[in-house]
C-alpha cells in the first residue's frame, strides 16, 4: 500500500476547513495529513485541532509564504517514509476514489521515472463545471493532445500530458521530490508553481492529467476578467514582473545578467525618446527591482540545476 502524505497549508481556511478535511477522511486509500497553518487569525488552527485530531498539525509563528511553508512539510513526509506527496489548497477536497485513480495511472505507466506531476480534474466549487483556471491550462494543449474531442466522443485516455498546471491539486511522487527538490525561497506568494514545473520539465520529468480522477477546486472564477481602473494597471503590472522572475529562474532559459541589463536600459532610453514617460519610469522601476535580485537569481538557479534536492534538507528516519 503506497504511503500517501497530504500537505496543505492553511491561512484563514474556515471557510473551507470543514468540507476540505472531511473529503480526506473519505477516501477510499488511506492518507496521512499534514497542515501547515501560516498564522491564521479566524479560529483555523482550533477547529483543525478538535475536529480533525488525525492530522499532523504545524503552526508557524509567522507567515512562511506558500513555498517555504510546503517545503517544511514535505520535509516530514518525507522523512516518515511518504511514496507520495499529495499538494492540495485550502479551498479544495477530494472525492471517495480521487487517490485510488492518481495512484492507478501511477501504476499502470511504463515509464514510472518520468512522471513529474499527476493531476486530477478540476471541477469548480458547484461540482458542475470545470474549474475557469484549469479548463485554460487544458485548452493550452489540446491541438496537440486532442483530449476535448477525446472527452466530448467518451473516448478519454486515461491521461494526457500537458505542460502546466496550478499546484491546487499536485501528486508528486517521491522520486520528484529527489530529483527536483522543493519550492524555491525566492517566492512567497505567486508563481512558484510556474517555477516548479519548470524545473520538473528540465529534469525530463512529465505533468500528466488523468481524466477518471476529479477533485474540487472552489477558487474565484473570474479568470483575467477586465477590470477598469489603476488597479487593472497594476494587476498588469505585476503580472509582467513575475512573468520575468520565472522566466528568469526558469533553468531551461539562458539567464544572462549582462544582457538583461542591456535590455532594460534599452526600453527606459527608447521609451523616453519617444515621449512614453510612464512606460519609461515603469522599466526604470523594473530594472531597480531586478538590480537589486539579479545575483540571488543567479545563484538560485545554480542550486535548482546541480544541487541535491534543491531547497530541501532531506533525510529519512532511522
Amino acid at each position: 500500500m503506497p504511503q500517501i502524505y497530504v500537505i496543505i497549508v492553511t491561512y484563514n481556511a474556515m471557510k473551507w476547513a470543514s468540507t476540505c478535511f472531511s473529503s480526506l477522511r473519505k477516501s477510499s486509500l488511506p492518507i496521512q495529513t499534514i497542515v501547515v497553518d501560516n498564522g491564521s487569525t479566524d479560529g483555523t488552527q482550533d477547529f483543525i485541532k478538535e475536529n480533525f485530531p488525525e492530522v499532523d498539525f504545524i503552526q508557524s509563528q509567522e507567515n512562511l509564504g506558500f513555498g517555504k511553508a510546503n517545503n517544511l512539510a514535505i520535509e516530514k513526509a518525507y522523512q516518515n517514509g511518504a511514496d507520495f506527496f499529495y499538494l492540495m489548497n485550502q479551498d479544495a477536497w477530494i472525492f471517495e476514489d480521487s487517490m485510488q485513480k492518481l495512484i492507478d495511472v501511477y501504476e499502470k505507466h511504463p515509464k514510472k521515472e518520468e512522471i513529474g506531476i499527476l493531476s486530477p480534474m478540476h471541477l469548480d466549487g458547484s461540482e458542475k463545471l470545470l474549474d475557469r483556471h484549469f479548463e485554460v491550462y487544458l485548452s493550452r494543449n489540446t491541438q496537440i493532445n486532442r483530449l476535448l474531442s477525446n472527452i466530448y466522443f467518451e473516448e478519454a485516455k486515461p491521461f494526457y500530458e500537458i505542460d502546466f498546471i496550478n499546484a491546487a491539486h499536485w501528486m508528486l511522487p517521491r522520486k520528484t521530490i529527489e530529483d527536483v527538490g522543493g519550492f524555491s525561497p525566492f517566492y512567497f506568494h505567486g508563481g512558484e508553481d510556474y517555477d516548479y514545473v519548470n524545473r520538473v520539465t528540465f529534469q525530463g520529468k512529465k505533468i500528466l492529467v488523468c481524466t477518471k480522477s476529479k477533485v474540487v477546486h472552489d477558487a474565484v472564477q473570474d479568470y483575467h476578467l477586465a477590470k477598469p481602473g489603476k488597479n487593472a494597471l497594476q494587476e498588469h503590472r505585476t503580472s509582467l514582473r513575475m512573468q520575468r522572475e520565472t522566466r528568469y529562474l526558469n533553468p531551461n532559459f539562458d539567464f544572462q545578467i549582462k544582457r538583461e541589463k542591456k535590455e532594460f536600459y534599452s526600453n527606459i532610453i527608447k521609451l523616453a525618446l519617444k515621449g512614453k514617460f510612464n512606460e519609461s519610469k515603469y522599466y526604470l522601476k523594473q530594472y531597480q527591482y531586478f538590480s537589486k535580485r539579479f545575483e540571488n537569481i543567479e545563484s538560485l538557479r545554480k542550486t535548482a540545476v546541480s544541487g541535491k534536492h534543491p531547497f530541501l534538507n532531506l533525510s529519512e528516519k532511522i
